[in-house]
């Protein structure tokens, strides 16, 4: 398994180390993780529901105590130097708690102020723009649809200007349309130099836009690598092919392979692992199948997707 821990030195904005959690009556919610994440990257959290996940965040962001352990962000000690460390972070949660009669724009200069940060109405304009909540400013928060306080809780994280910014199931209960545009905003965030950690149930999204993913299994790290190199590494490859005649068995010059053939002997499927690229197993394998005198009419190629690596991690460590 890859280490967890980034020795890149400079590279690191957010170091967690043999970070611990043990609740009341003894459940263990973190057990001794190591976590670093690098300066501007977008970078994924993964795991079932009790994984450990938000408590992780929790402790990060100041909301949860930690049994043991430390965490610096952006150079500061999240236990000795809490007031600095927290002024680096923004944090989306999953719930939708915010003062529902304020207006959209109270509430947001109102975190601003919460992190002693002076009155700025234009960087507080700018985020609302880019949020499209700008035409609803004067609204209050509870006339508002719930994708609507999705974004307003956005603005909030980033009214003071954070470093690092958690997003806890950000797109949770959102329609597509809302999904779709705050993706483009994470991009324009880690564009302009924001670490983004975020945390969610639709896998496809961390495929699309991690550059790194980890996972977490009962309190737990399983596994941390870059996007690219874990699907290249953990991920399958079945090439079908759709044979001309049946096969009533597995000829012999193809009994060194990875094959299963269908009940009916008109498919035979492939399966190979680790780091071989697709379109060369399917070469590679008609190749064989051309030599064995072997006719076929079709031929399908199919690579795993993360949610299916995710899928096997988790349950190889059940």
């Amino acid at each position: 398994m890859p280490t967890p821990l980034d020795t890149r030195g400079d590279d690191t904005i957010v170091a967690i180390t043999a970070l611990q959690k043990t609740y009341k009556g003894g459940f263990q919610a973190l057990k001794s993780v190591d976590l670093s994440i690098r300066r501007g990257e977008i970078f994924a959290l993964l795991g079932p529901n009790g994984a450990g996940k938000t408590t992780l965040i929790g402790i990060v962001c100041g909301l949860i105590r930690a049994t043991g352990g430390t965490v610096i962000a952006d150079g500061h000690d999240i236990a000795t130097d809490f007031r600095a460390a927290r002024s680096k972070i923004g944090l989306v949660p999953q719930e939708l708690a915010t003062d529902m009669f304020e207006t959209v724009w109270a509430t947001v200069n109102f975190s601003r102020g919460l992190f002693g940060k002076p009155r700025d109405p234009a960087h507080i304009e700018r985020i609302l723009r880019d949020l499209s909540l700008w035409d609803k400013r004067d609204t209050k928060i509870a006339a508002l649809s719930g994708g609507m306080k999705r974004r307003v809780l956005i603005a909030k994280a980033l009214s003071h200007e954070p470093s690092i910014l958690f997003l806890d199931e950000p797109t949770a209960g959102v329609d597509v349309e809302l999904r779709r545009d705050m993706w483009v905003m994470v991009r324009k965030l880690r564009d302009s130099g924001v670490t983004i950690i975020l945390t969610t149930h639709y896998i496809e999204e961390a495929e699309d836009m991690a550059d790194r993913i980890g996972v977490i299994n009962r309190g737990e790290i399983v596994l941390i690598d870059d996007k690219t190199a874990l699907m290249e590494k953990l991920g399958r490859t079945r090439v079908m092919v759709g044979l001309a005649q049946p096969l009533a068995a597995i000829p012999a010059a193809l009994a060194d392979e990875n094959l299963v053939l269908a009940d009916d002997g008109l498919t035979l499927t492939l399966t190979s692992t680790g780091e071989t690229k697709g379109s060369a197993t399917a070469a590679d394998f008609v190749k064989r199948l051309t030599v064995a005198g072997i006719d076929f009419t079709t031929i399908e190629t199919a690579r795993s997707t993360l949610e299916d690596i995710f899928v096997d991690l988790v349950e190889n460590r059940a």
